[in-house]
């Protein structure tokens, strides 16, 4: 009995060494009234929101009391030329500009533990304001997730020189919102999170998304694979670029 007993403990622990970790970062939030359905998805979601926007404060301290990791999601330029709303990042900041706006930003949401790029397809690759960006990021203890919307992001070799904890995203979950595509994203979460063993998958406040994840999240532990928070992630070590990461332009 003794025998069978340590061999099931020794199964459990070698099941947990090697199951999969996934963080699954839901950003864009805070301009929606609908945003704050984000709020009844598991606690282990990690939650970035948009600074100095009408809801983003709120939803974020609701979600800071509940549990949830906050990050800021950094608006920065695009190469679309898209509105930024406040707190932008542009390419014609200087050094105390951009780096006011990152301590406004924390200001605003001061119990946020990283942040990730929100567009930032012109800015990321740019390497004064990157270098800038993680020189703030490192004053406030912050890691950065690289949400990789140009594969010519200096951010990884910015925060590496500093010493930011970096991130980088492998999956867009819901650039499409039609059920067959958001379950075609999801395999492939699942399907990269078990082959790499730490996956970061972002997804937007939808209605469509939050619903999808209420009821397919479960499918992760049937895989063998543990939802956490995204500095859980910088605790394996596993910040470093991977070559083959996917990115989306103009965002």
């Amino acid at each position: 009995m003794r025998f069978l007993l340590i061999i099931i403990l020794q199964f459990a622990c070698f099941s947990s060494l090697n199951a999969a970790n996934l963080a699954i970062i839901i950003d864009d939030i805070g301009y929606r009234q609908t945003d704050e359905a984000v709020l009844s998805l598991p606690q282990n979601i990690t939650l970035s929101v948009l600074p100095h926007t009408p809801l983003g404060q709120r939803l974020a301290l609701e979600g800071h009391n509940k549990g949830y990791e906050i990050m800021i999601h950094l608006p920065m330029q695009a190469l679309s030329g898209n509105a930024l709303g406040p707190g932008g990042l542009t390419n014609d900041m200087n050094e105390q500009q951009v780096k006011h706006e990152i301590t406004s930003a924390f200001g605003n949401i001061p119990f946020a533990r990283g942040a990730n790029n929100h567009m930032g397809s012109l800015l990321t690759q740019l390497e004064k304001p990157m270098l800038w960006v993680m020189q703030s990021l490192k004053s406030k203890q912050a890691y950065f997730v690289d949400s990789m919307t140009t594969k010519y992001s200096k951010a990884s070799d910015k925060a590496k020189a500093v010493g930011v904890p970096l991130l980088q995203r492998q999956v867009f979950l819901d650039n499409d919102l039609r059920q067959h595509a958001l379950e075609k994203q999801f395999k492939q979460i699942i399907y990269q999170a078990k082959q790499r063993g730490t996956l970061v998958a972002i997804a937007h406040p939808y209605p469509e998304t939050v619903a999808y994840l209420k009821a397919n999240l479960p499918r992760l532990k049937e895989n063998g694979i543990n939802l956490v928070h995204t500095s859980d992630l910088l605790a394996t070590d596993i910040a470093k670029v991977y070559s083959t990461s996917s990115y989306q332009t103009l965002r």
